[in-house]
């Protein structure tokens, strides 16, 4: 009996071990910390702008533009992700600082800073002769007048910085400050993207950079104008127009690109602009093209037929839109917006058109006077003045004049455009201008002018246009222009006129946003029809890729 007492005693014990080893077996593993958003590595450490970057963490988003990351403020584009490694450049305008990375909300900073070093500068002069391309790992230094030659192709990576050297640095002795210049035959690839756009800026320090710092761009084509063959450019540069009137001459692509400090003034009335296309042709691409602080016009087109979107002229110092010598191309969408204290002594306007350059020349002209300067612009926006315009000399060495100076036999037409606080709002000069204009083949249609001290002024001349001929013209119903006295009337953006980071979208309820007029010449198929008047809509095209603060930026 005691022995089976035993035996019961022992197999109890063994089921009470064996029922406790199977409860332990049966417990839940602890669950392993989960992972959270981190940076744990950054290689290399230190670099220039243009160099690929590895950022290895955890919790990454594996869609790359779902991540962001900036280099200390300046935001860079994810070219490859995982969930624990992006792939990065260090954008243009980065400076020395942490790292950081935002994924759904959540941001962390690497644990060291990364180390901005100075690119290469790679200093450019003379002729181009052969094709070559200019990378972002790099800075480029125009020193004189440096010539792209006929059959050669300079391609620009996006992302690039290329400086205009000052006059001391012409190596010919002569004074010409940094200029790059396409020649007929030649070809520029400056395609720039939104988030790395190419940037052609002054040599000068931050804060020392100022209008007419250097040269600027020049292109020139084989487009039909109405000169000699033998006539040459402006500023000393050195070629002929030709005669060649190949109207879809392409001389290339202008993409996502800043032109600031340009507009050199060699002699008086003898100036560079900041961007310049002679006899450019319709094959050529233009979008998207800020011009910051010219020292003389922000764009000018002699001749050609180049067609444009997406245009800034920001701050400059003459005109914003100068057309000359037979130009017939299409702009849509620029915006001008100026400061008011700097302006030439020739008078600033926003456009200046010409069909001749004056000089006593008849209105013919050489080559017949043809083809007119007849260029189409749709949905401008300039903007000068917030209050009552001043016309008196502070900064600059001359006053404001017109928003639009039309004269000289041009044939322009405007549609769906707002002018803001300029001293006079059109000025209509000439009788043969005034004949253009009354026959249709000038056209202004869907116009603002608001505060201007006379919104509708002719030459006054004793036989040019009164300004009773001229005010009737602009008035016509049928044209459906708008004069208004004031502009808080047209319920822009509080920030529209704020030189330091302007936001140019009207307010939801602002009569801009409707009546824009798409006949005649701006029926043609290259306008997107647009409801409204004016550069903007309710889509900010200039976001991310304009800078309106050159002054202050390191470019290194």
């Amino acid at each position: 009996m005691n022995i089976l007492k035993k035996r019961l005693y022992y197999l109890f014990i063994l089921g009470g071990l064996f029922a406790a080893t199977t409860s332990c077996d049966n417990e839940e593993k602890p669950t392993p910390i989960e992972e959270v958003l981190a940076v744990k590595t950054v290689a290399p450490a230190s670099g220039p702008v243009g160099t690929k970057v590895v950022i290895t963490g955890t919790k990454f988003d594996t869609t790359p533009a779902n991540n962001t990351v900036l280099f200390n403020t300046t935001p860079a584009v994810v070219s490859a992700a995982t969930a624990t490694t992006l792939e990065v450049t260090v954008p243009a305008g980065a400076t020395s600082g942490l790292i950081s990375v935002t994924v759904g909300g959540k941001t962390v900073k690497s644990a060291a800073n990364f180390d901005l070093s100075a690119r290469a500068v790679i200093e450019k002069q003379g002729n181009i002769s052969a094709s070559e391309k200019w990378t972002k790992d790099k800075i480029y230094l125009l020193k004189g007048f440096v010539y792209v030659t006929s059959g050669a192709t300079l391609t620009i990576e996006p992302g690039t910085i290329i400086k205009g050297g000052g006059v001391a640095l012409d190596p010919s002795g002569l004074g010409k400050g940094g200029t790059l210049i396409i020649n007929a035959g030649a070809k520029i690839i400056a395609e720039g993207t939104a988030t790395e756009p190419i940037v052609f800026t002054s040599n000068a320090a931050p804060g020392a950079r100022k209008h007419g710092d250097w040269g600027g761009v020049v292109i020139m084509g084989k487009a039909p104008h109405n000169r000699l063959a033998s006539q040459g450019a402006e500023g000393g540069i050195s070629g002929q127009l030709g005669a060649d009137n190949i109207a879809d001459d392409n001389s290339g692509i202008l993409k996502y690109v800043r032109i600031e400090f340009p507009g050199i003034a060699l002699t008086a009335g003898n100036e560079i602009n900041g961007i310049t296309f002679y006899a450019v042709g319709s094959g050529t691409v233009v979008d998207n093209v800020q011009v910051s602080y010219s020292g003389d016009d922000s764009f000018e087109w002699f001749g050609g037929t180049v067609n444009a979107k997406h245009l800034v002229a920001f701050r400059g110092w003459d005109d914003d839109w100068d057309t000359d010598w037979g130009y017939t191309g299409k702009v849509q969408y620029a915006v001008s917006l100026r400061d008011p204290d700097f302006a030439d002594q020739s008078g600033s306007n926003g456009f200046e058109s010409d069909n001749f350059s004056g000089s006593g020349e008849p209105a013919t002209g050489p080559n017949n006077g043809l083809p007119l300067t007849a260029p189409v612009f749709a949905n401008v926006s300039n903007f000068a003045f917030t209050g009552t315009p001043h016309t008196n000399t502070i900064s600059g060495s001359g006053p404001y004049q017109s928003a639009m100076h039309l004269r000289r036999n041009t044939d322009i037409s405007i549609f769906n455009s707002v002018f803001a606080g300029y001293p006079e709002g059109l000025r209509l000069d000439g009788a043969n201008t005034l004949a253009h204009a009354t026959a249709g083949t000038l056209d202004l249609k869907g116009i603002v002018l608001a505060n201007t001290t006379i919104p509708v002024r002719g030459d006054r001349g004793a036989t040019g246009v009164s300004d009773a001929q001229a005010q009737a013209y602009f008035g016509a119903t049928a044209r459906k222009n708008t004069i208004l006295t004031d502009v808080s009337t047209l319920l822009l953006n509080a920030d529209n006129f704020k030189l330091a980071g302007p936001k140019f979208l009207p307010q939801a309820t602002s009569p801009l946003l409707k009546d824009a007029v798409w006949e005649g010449k701006g029926a043609d198929a290259f306008f997107t029809k647009e409801t409204f008047r004016g550069a903007f809509g309710t889509t900010d095209w200039t976001t991310g890729w304009t800078n309106f603060d050159p002054q202050n930026t390191p470019y290194n």
